[in-house]
């Protein structure tokens, strides 16, 4: 076709998608909400506007559609804090699990693959599993036993995450012994038959279910990820979905926003096929303490100084932004809500990050604060913003390839029902009728978007006259 007589729409649309890259599915604005169960346990009382409000619906009413929660396999040094309850196993997990269904939101579930925190110094095999640490055999058949019996007891509930990491920041590996652990010891021979065997178990669960699961590797540093990814995917690790990094300034100085970003293209690049995806971040609203507790996020970026709730919620503006225009698949926030209370860690009253959360120390939410990072109109989003609905697990993707908008669903009653595109305004665009599928898988329901322009439309699905559920579509 002659480039002069091609039509300027379609020039322009040609370079749009050149520089945002298109996802058939949503960007995910995430956020760890491991802690919740456990600081409410502890007396919190999480607010907004200073009206008590639950945490989960305080994230979902301001456009997280992702829960990362972390999974322990024995936590038993719980037994000797506060009320010896235990967190991040698998009953805390459910009960979290439930809290973002109800919500509306997906689930990213991490496995830790230890007893206790796992990260690129500690990767401590459970205690459970230290008599077959030096058997490799046998350690698979533990681990594939553990991943696939988890996922299955979360789908006999109707539970099953949309996501699943096998390993939390596993620099230096997964499921080492005391001795391993104490030095940088990296066998990829053992590094990979352990993740393949992590691998295989959920996707065998993919098998006997008819789910779809996303999976995740997940490695601290944007500065790392080029060789850590290499050596998975050389050392025959390929059966995974997405490429997780970790990024937070006071430990991956000076690599800079714009450097992550670059990365990130850079590994979409090398490495098709694979999403990229910023599974921790954070950054900090005060440098004042509310605990005894040790605050760990100590440093702040000079371009966004002074430090206030208006400079958190910028740098994440900005790193998502980034995150975006390289055709990365979401940004997850680290522990935004992990609040002072009467309760100990292992190291001290209190929290580590009543800092860098989104809410001050009374627990409430910080006007103008992190928060606000999620509905942010970024350039080159085509994501979605859920309104006042019923709690029936809907969504809305958008492939700016095809020009077409999904709604995905399950869960929905037997019968007909409609779903229409409307302007913002109100003005009816488009309406099909459909027969959902009531099985228990995921389903999927295509609308033609050729002709939208740039604005805000609104997805509405009803069943009769019974709304079921209105998301906001941004457009660009």
């Amino acid at each position: 076709m002659c480039i002069m007589r091609t039509p300027f729409y379609y020039l322009l649309f040609i370079l749009l998608i050149q520089n945002f890259p298109a996802n058939s599915q949503s960007f995910y604005f995430g956020n760890d909400l491991s802690y919740v169960n456990e600081m409410e346990d502890c007396g919190v009382v999480y607010k907004e506007g200073n009206e008590p409000k639950d945490p989960y619906a305080i994230f979902a009413d301001h456009g997280s559609n992702l829960v990362r929660l972390r999974l322990w396999h024995t936590p038993a040094w719980y037994d000797d804090l506060n009320e010896s309850s235990r967190y991040s196993d698998l009953a805390d997990v459910k009960r979290s699990i439930t809290r973002a269904r109800a919500a509306g939101m997906d689930v990213l579930l991490d496995f830790h693959l230890s007893d206790n925190w796992a990260d690129p110094g500690k990767q401590l095999v459970p205690a459970a599993w230290l008599p077959v640490v030096d058997d490799l055999p046998l350690l698979q058949d533990s681990l594939y036993n553990y991943v696939y019996s988890t996922l299955a007891e979360l789908k006999a509930e109707g539970l099953l995450p949309e996501l699943v990491q096998i390993g939390n920041e596993t620099n230096k590996g997964i499921l080492l012994s005391p001795e391993d652990n104490a030095t940088y010891t990296l066998e990829w021979d053992r590094n990979a038959a352990l993740f393949n065997t992590g691998i295989r178990a959920v996707r065998d669960l993919e098998a006997a279910t008819g789910d779809s699961i996303q999976v995740v590797i997940h490695a601290a540093g944007p500065d790392n990820a080029d060789w850590i990814f290499d050596a998975f995917i050389n050392n025959g690790v390929t059966d995974f979905d997405i490429m997780g990094i970790s990024y937070y300034w006071a430990w991956h100085k000076p690599t800079t926003i714009d450097e992550t970003g670059t990365i990130i293209r850079e590994l979409r690049e090398q490495h098709p096929g694979y999403e990229v995806m910023i599974m921790e971040t954070g950054y900090l609203w005060t440098t004042e303490a509310n605990d005894q507790a040790n605050n760990i996020i100590s440093e702040t970026d000079p371009n966004y100084d002074p430090v206030s709730p208006e400079s958190q919620k910028a740098w994440l503006i900005d790193l998502t932004q980034s995150v975006l225009e390289n055709g990365g698949l979401g940004v997850i926030y680290w522990e935004p809500a992990w609040v002072s209370s009467s309760c100990s860690t292992q190291w001290g009253q209190g929290s580590h990050q009543e800092h860098a959360t989104f809410f001050d120390f009374d627990y409430n939410l910080l006007e103008n604060g992190g928060i606000a990072w999620m509905e942010y109109p970024y350039v080159g989003l085509t994501d979605v913003r859920e309104t006042g609905n019923e709690a029936t697990d809907i969504s809305v993707s958008v492939d700016s390839l095809e020009r077409r908008i999904r709604v995905n669903y399950r869960g929905l009653e037997a019968g007909v029902a409609r779903v229409r595109l409307s302007s913002n305004d109100g003005r009816m665009l488009f309406q099909q009728e459909f027969r959902p599928q009531t099985g228990e898988g995921r389903y999927q329901l295509s609308l033609p978007a050729i002709n939208l322009s740039t604005g805000i439309y609104r997805v509405t699905v009803y069943q009769g006259s019974k709304l079921i559920k209105t998301v906001s579509l941004v457009w660009k």
